[in-house]
């Protein structure tokens, strides 16, 4: 039997990554459409033929199965909390939640209601799960660089993407946020014993710099308020280290996404483009190497976004699954109050505006 299917939210994500998807996989039916915006639903509406409402009010545990809520960052506690008591499932895209507050507020809301689920993409690419493969071959772990810098890439530079007070963050939290996911998949679960970061806002309010994927014009004024560049040092329990650098927009010609594992046995390195932008690497590359040879390795081609889709097939096993409740949330946690460490550390060593960037959420 379909899952019944709400998407709450038609913004780009909502409009450009879930509402295809979920028309076309034959697991899923979408049955509603939610946004505040008339000419959104208008759109919509017209174009699919879905009932579009103004509100999630209207969605139930009788009426849907799952809504998959892609609303602005500073929305997601409120509306995934309100469908979650009514006993909805949701489908919570990332960041799941902006503090620890937020999180603890979602898992009283899961105890009590739907079951939740986060969406984070990149763990299930093919060339993710092809370097997961070389883990066995690399011996004892020693150390990982994880790293995504976009050429050019701030998210409608001047629009809620880009102000504290609604997105929590800026690159960090956007882009970090896919790869500390996928360190956890690879790696599994590690308590961070030291974490240090430092934020920059050099490419944020310089129009030139937007994302011309999303088809987005800047706002007129940009007064964008969080960091388009983050870089931090992790010291994980189990002695791994790791370097985290995520940037909107850099001075390098391509966007490149780049995964290096470092192990007693050899280092594996994966170098691509996560996400949907044009100025991507020429195809996704993976390499081993030991003793001095660096060896080239085959990865399955597949088209751009194929993790998304690759994500709604699973869900309705996990939808499925009893053991499944409060997993997300448990992670989500884990991320979320790492985030707030780094970014606590960058303030104290940063007097620009991006020192704010994660106050409104650490500070509650």
């Amino acid at each position: 039997m379909s899952v019944r299917a709400a998407v709450v939210g038609l913004g780009w994500a909502g409009r450009e990554l879930w509402l295809p998807r979920l028309r076309t996989h034959p697991d899923f039916d979408l049955v509603a459409v939610v946004d505040p915006d008339p000419a959104a639903r208008a759109a919509v509406g017209a174009a699919t033929g879905t009932p579009a409402h103004p509100g999630p009010a209207v969605l139930d545990a009788r009426s849907v199965d799952l809504a998959v809520v892609a609303v602005p960052n500073h929305l997601h506690t409120e509306v995934a909390t309100d469908l979650l008591g009514r006993g909805v499932a949701v489908f919570l895209e990332k960041p799941v939640c902006l503090s620890s507050t937020e999180a603890d507020t979602l898992a009283a809301a899961e105890r009590a209601g739907g079951v939740l689920l986060a969406g984070s993409a990149a763990r299930h690419r093919a060339d993710v799960r092809e370097l997961a493969a070389l883990l066995p071959d690399l011996g004892r772990i020693r150390h990982v660089d994880l790293a995504w810098v976009r050429a050019r890439g701030v998210p409608r530079a001047g629009g809620w993407f880009t102000r504290r007070t609604e997105a929590g963050g800026g690159a960090l939290l956007d882009l970090g946020w896919h790869l500390l996911d996928t360190l956890t998949a690879l790696l599994g679960p590690s308590p961070v014993r030291q974490a240090v970061g430092a934020t920059s806002d050099d490419f944020l309010n310089a129009g030139e710099w937007s994302a011309a994927w999303r088809r987005e014009r800047p706002a007129a004024a940009l007064t964008g308020d969080v960091e388009d560049t983050a870089r931090g040092f992790l010291l994980r329990e189990d002695g791994v280290s790791v370097s985290l650098h995520t940037s909107w927009a850099s001075h390098a010609a391509r966007d490149l996404s780049l995964i290096r594992i470092e192990g007693s046995a050899g280092t594996a390195e994966l170098r691509c483009t996560f996400g949907f932008s044009p100025n991507r690497q020429p195809e996704s590359v993976l390499t081993l190497t030991r003793e001095g040879a660096t060896r080239r390795l085959p990865v399955p081609a597949e088209p751009v976004g194929a993790e998304y889709g690759r994500q709604l097939d699973g869900l309705p096993a996990l939808l499925a699954d009893p053991a499944g409740r409060g997993r997300a949330i448990a992670e989500a946690r884990t991320t979320v109050r790492l985030m707030e460490r780094l970014y606590a550390s960058a303030r104290t060593h940063h007097d620009g505006p991006s020192e704010g960037a994660y106050q409104r959420t650490t500070s509650r």
